[in-house]
Parts: structure tokens; sequence; C-alpha cells
């Protein structure tokens, strides 16, 4: 597969999963509306996922950049990393991304932005502190990646849609358990169901998120951004250093986890509910291929 097959690939991967959220909405509108017997709540499903589509398109990398407490970056908190960010985006051919700091000592970084002229790079100041310069360009190159792949439109888009699946299952599962005195009418049958719908569409979600933020894309971006430095053991290394270190972001969460460069749940999050949330091949097998390559 080549970079143009992979960029149009995940913006058809990004319409899909904006549809897809349409018609899951829609049809857990409609199962309420037959519900409560009031077809306003099949109305108000319809223009709420069309709503939250063209939210998660225009805001969803500021709502990751604030979930992750990512802050704007001045360039005199450290030189090294504006000027390793401007000339790899010229060697890219990409416009300068806009530079975030998060204060955290766990080592990350992500990109974000629903395309190149609005994309946006974060970086953990855990990471600044352990990478080399060789080691910091490695990781700069492969967000940059992201961006030239058209990745990062794709990530910003899961990060509102899942949430906010995730909150309405939140919301219909509470009306289940407030409609329990009267299960024994048709309404009180219909929540028992959907709350068992729901139980069983919890995995699904995850599945979904699987499908659309696949772990190729990582080692595409890894194969990228070495091709963009000319090194690929600067990025090796930098992937090393990064997942020897245990300690999980500070504002980690399940929202988010796709987008970093390495899983921000440290070492602990590789097993439990977290594992379903996996979106990144083993660190291994990332720096197996770069050395080979």
């Amino acid at each position: 597969m080549n970079l143009y097959t992979q960029q149009d690939k995940n913006v058809r991967k990004t319409w899909v999963l904006m549809f897809s959220f349409l018609l899951v909405v829609i049809a857990i509108g409609w199962v309420f509306s037959q519900v409560y017997q009031s077809p306003v709540i099949l109305y108000f499903s319809i223009i709420f996922s069309l709503v939250m589509n063209l939210f998660s398109y225009w805001y969803s990398d500021k709502i990751a950049l604030s979930a992750s407490g990512a802050r704007p970056f001045k360039r005199e908190e450290s030189e090294e990393l504006w000027d390793v960010v401007e000339n790899l985006s010229i060697t890219a051919g990409l416009p300068m991304p806009k530079i975030y700091i998060i204060n955290d000592s766990s080592p990350n970084a992500f990109a974000t932005g629903r395309n190149k002229e609005h994309a946006a790079i974060a970086v953990t100041t855990g990471l600044l502190q352990i990478l080399d310069r060789n080691e910091l360009e490695g990781v700069i190159a492969h967000e940059l990646s992201h961006i030239g792949n058209k990745d990062i439109l794709l990530q910003t888009v899961v990060v509102v849609l899942v949430g906010f699946i995730a909150l309405l299952s939140d919301i219909f599962l509470r009306s289940m358990i407030w409609g329990g005195r009267n299960r024994d009418n048709k309404a009180g049958a219909w929540l028992v169901l959907i709350g068992i719908l729901l139980a069983i569409l919890s995995p699904i979600i995850a599945t979904l998120i699987h499908l659309a933020i696949s772990r190729k894309r990582e080692f595409l971006a890894d194969a990228s951004g070495a091709l963009l430095t000319r090194y690929p053991e600067g990025l090796a290394s930098a992937l090393l250093k990064i997942s020897q270190n245990s300690a999980p972001l500070k504002r980690a969460n399940n929202a988010t986890a796709h987008l970093f460069i390495s899983n921000p749940f440290g070492k602990k999050g590789f097993s439990g509910l977290h594992k379903l949330f996996m979106t990144h091949p083993p660190v291994e097998e990332r720096i197996k291929a770069l050395r080979q390559q």
C-alpha cells in the first residue's frame, strides 16, 4: 500500500465512522421514541447525531488537546524542539504545525488536527528530558508522518464520536435503572432489553476503535518518519527509551489513547479493559521493523 492509497483509505474510514455514528444514535433514538411513545426523541437523535458529526470534525483536536492537559508551547522553552519541528516540516513539505507541551514526566507525544493546515503536535516534558536530538527528530518525524498520511483526521474524529457514544450508553443505562420499578410493563421490558444491548455494544465499540485506528498506521508512520530523517535508529532508540518508562500519563484516558506514539497507560495498561483499546503494535515489533529498514 503506497502513501496516497493510505491517505484515501483514512478519509474513507472517517466518513464510514461518522455515518456509523449517525446510524447508531438514530437507532437508539428510535427505540426510545417507541418506549416513551414520543417521536420528539427520534427527531432529537437525528439532530444530535448530525451536530456531533460536524462538531467532531471542527473541534475534536481542541478536545483532544484539552483532555490531555496540553498548553501552547513557546519557542524560548526549547529552541531545539522548535528547530526540529520547523526543519522536519520543511523537509516533509508540510506547513509547520502548532506545538503544544504537556507537563508530565511520562515520555509521550501525539499529533492532532483535521488537516495539515490545522495540525498540532503535543509532546510531554518527560519526552524532552530523556531524548537526545536524533531521537527527538525520530519522534517528531513520526508525528509529522501522521499529519502527511492524513491519519490525524481519523484519529481526532474518533475521540469525540466514541466519547459521545460512551456518554449516551451511560445515560441510557441510567434510564434503565430509573425505570426499574416499571419493568412489569412494556416500557420496562424495553429498558431491560436496551440495557442488555448496551452491555453487548461496549466491546463492539472497542472493536470499532481497533478497526478505525489500524495498528498498520503506526508501522506506516514509523517507516515514513524514518525515511524523513534518513536515520531509522533515531526513532528505534526513542521507542526503546519510551517503552522502558512504566509510568502512565496523569491524564491518560481511553478516548485519546490511540493518538499517542506509545501506550499512555504505561506497562500496566496492557491488561484488563485497557487491552481492548490497544491500537499500537508491540514496541519490540516496531523497533525490529525500523532496524531492518
